[in-house]
């Protein structure tokens, strides 16, 4: 059933954090959720994580309504959450570490070992599942998050901000890992443009807590190739179909509205 968001509204104080947010994510599918910072990336993804309430609107996360007590707790047991930020023991040898989070999310402790070795397995990490964690890279470390996100086999993966601080050779092992760890539908939020067209099927850009784009990363690239930004001004020599057709997508009409 995927994700379904209709309407959805947070609001910090007085200021709309996600202002009437509607969406789909189809199953099996790699969504990116593109802005800038304050967009409302983090938001909709901890909404949805069940880790912060519903405002105004409605959420699913595979036909479960979040808004509602019993909702949230079966939309807990199909989720796997990556957070920006989450603390990693460093003592521990990485197949406990993954083993504990399947355990966690309710797998029997027999099934929980296996169950971790292959997520390490699927994000490269299987020769090292003896060692500590405190031996890993910052690059490991988020596919290390990635295995314990993954190893109970969530139905729906939220990754917010996954390569935010690694550098590039480290953000494409990531991008890859996310393939071959989940055949999930998964969300993953970025202020990288070129994490999300290499990374996703489907791109959603949030800008002011709004949605100003839904589509594939070839339809924003046509989207760009039309030749000017949303606020009417010429593209600039050098400018990729990407860069432009997101940066049409920041200063043009609401993704709801009529062009």
């Amino acid at each position: 059933m995927g994700v379904e968001v209709r309407g959805l509204t947070v609001a910090y104080r007085r200021r709309e954090a996600l202002a009437r947010v509607s969406l789909t994510a189809q199953p099996g599918v790699v969504n990116a959720v593109l802005g800038p910072n304050g967009a409302g990336k983090t938001t909709l993804l901890s909404v949805l994580a069940t880790a912060q309430p519903v405002g105004a609107g409605v959420a699913f996360v595979d036909g479960h309504d979040v808004g509602t007590t019993d909702g949230r707790a079966a939309a807990r047991e199909l989720l796997g959450w990556l957070p920006q930020r989450f603390d990693l023991a460093g003592g521990m040898r990485l197949l406990d570490t993954v083993a504990f989070a399947a355990w966690a999310s309710g797998v029997s402790e027999g099934d929980a070992f296996r169950l971790a070795s292959d997520a390490l397995d699927r994000v490269g990490l299987a020769s090292r599942e003896r060692e500590r964690v405190r031996t890993l890279s910052g690059g490991q470390r988020q596919r290390l998050g990635l295995a314990a996100a993954t190893a109970h086999g969530p139905r729906v993966l939220l990754l917010d901000e996954p390569t935010a601080g690694l550098d590039p050779e480290q953000r494409v092992h990531f991008r890859r890992s996310v393939r071959s760890a989940t055949d999930a539908t998964v969300l993953l939020s970025t202020h990288l443009l070129d994490d999300a067209v290499h990374a996703a099927d489907r791109v959603i850009i949030l800008s002011d807590g709004q949605v100003r784009f839904t589509g594939t990363p070839d339809d924003l690239a046509r989207l760009g190739a039309r030749g000017t930004t949303g606020a009417g001004q010429a593209t600039g020599a050098g400018t990729s179909p990407y860069e432009a057709g997101y940066l049409a997508a920041l200063h043009g009409p609401r993704a709801d509205e009529s062009p």
